[in-house]
């Protein structure tokens, strides 16, 4: 797979005379992004002349034959065909499977002319695991066509991101603390939500003309879209950054999101990092813990520094506070703890600082 830096270097060929791949195969779990740079292929593909599009849903009963045949068929009005497969769950079953690995083989057998297929596939999956990366069906894809892994933001890129998307409609802020402090401003309202954060960056343009904006202006204008997960929750907590822990349980709280799902992550996590603590400290090597545990993404990086960082005896706090929390959480007695067990989330975090 390609991130989608290769696809824009790929955009940029086609406009030089370039060829359009028989296949494409897009992957990830953030919709803004993905729309983007689909539309951008499919943009680029229209120009030179994909102009008939078909779009296929897999879902329950679905007829793979329409994809072997996708390929082979002809226009009835002589154009070029776009033809998109989506799979929501990124699971095509057994069936799905053996289509998929026939179709790329049928992909791969044809010879295409210097002007490209006439008929281009382009299959919309969600972010998959490693286990599915490495399955026969998507490895068979990834070799007929071009895979492209769409990634989401991290918070650490959020502020850059945001400059680069404010520098398309030619604003920008000033690059001292407080333009800084502007950008982050704007992240910590918008994390997690990237439709509305373009929504919003599209706003200043419309509120304010090109050039420099302030941070009064940028304040007084961008609302609070942030929406969390229960996942970047524990990211924060790893990181110790008790600041972004608190925006994300208030919004949690706020959003109705089950009390019991983010005491059992929580919980999960500390049990983690006290298992991580105790073998790290007896000599072994915390890489191969991690991949034990099956520790991926950022969490990769987070646990080594919380390992160095955290204290044992603060860590066993934690986990007795969490331990407290779940029997508050059902209804039972437990001393020395808020009456909230939101709060009493917000004092686990404090311990991991």
């Amino acid at each position: 797979m390609v991130k989608v830096d290769a696809l824009q270097v790929h955009l940029k060929s086609l406009g030089s005379g370039g060829a359009m791949q028989p296949l494409y195969i897009f992957s990830g779990d953030e919709p803004l992004l993905m729309m983007e740079a689909m539309d951008a292929l499919r943009q680029t593909a229209k120009k030179l002349g994909y102009t008939e599009r078909e779009v296929m849903l897999q879902e329950r009963g679905f007829d793979w034959s329409a994809l072997m045949s996708a390929g082979q068929t002809m226009s009835l009005f002589g154009d070029k065909r776009w033809v998109e497969l989506r799979i929501p769950t990124g699971k095509p079953g057994r069936d799905g499977a053996d289509a998929l690995k026939q179709f790329a083989a049928q992909i791969a057998s044809q010879s295409n002319s210097p002007e490209g297929p006439d008929t281009v596939v382009c299959i919309v999956l969600p972010r998959l695991d490693g286990k599915t990366k490495t399955s026969a069906w998507f490895s068979a894809l990834d070799e007929a066509g071009m895979a492209i892994q769409i990634d989401t933001l991290d918070r650490t890129q959020l502020p850059q991101w945001i400059a680069g998307r404010l520098k398309r409609q030619n604003q920008e802020v000033d690059s001292n603390t407080e333009g800084r402090r502007a950008l982050e401003f704007i992240a910590d309202q918008v994390e997690g939500n990237l439709i509305a954060a373009h929504q919003e960056i599209l706003k200043l343009g419309l509120l304010y003309p090109e050039g420099q904006l302030t941070e009064e202006q940028i304040r007084s204008s961008i609302l609070k879209v942030a929406r969390y997960n229960v996942f970047e929750l524990t990211e924060a907590m790893l990181s110790g950054d008790l600041a972004r822990l608190n925006r994300m349980l208030d919004g949690l709280k706020g959003e109705g999101e089950p009390l019991v799902l983010i005491l059992w992550s929580v919980t999960e996590e500390l049990r983690i990092l006290s298992k991580l603590k105790a073998a790290s400290d007896a000599g072994e090597s915390v890489q191969q813990l991690m991949r034990a545990n099956r520790i991926w993404g950022n969490k990769e990086r987070l646990y080594p520094a919380a390992l160095k960082r955290v204290q044992p005896l603060k860590l066993r706090k934690a986990i007795q506070v969490a331990a407290g929390l779940d029997r508050q959480s059902k209804g039972l007695h437990a001393a020395d703890l808020p009456a909230d067990p939101w709060d009493g989330l917000r004092l686990v975090g404090n311990l991991l600082r």
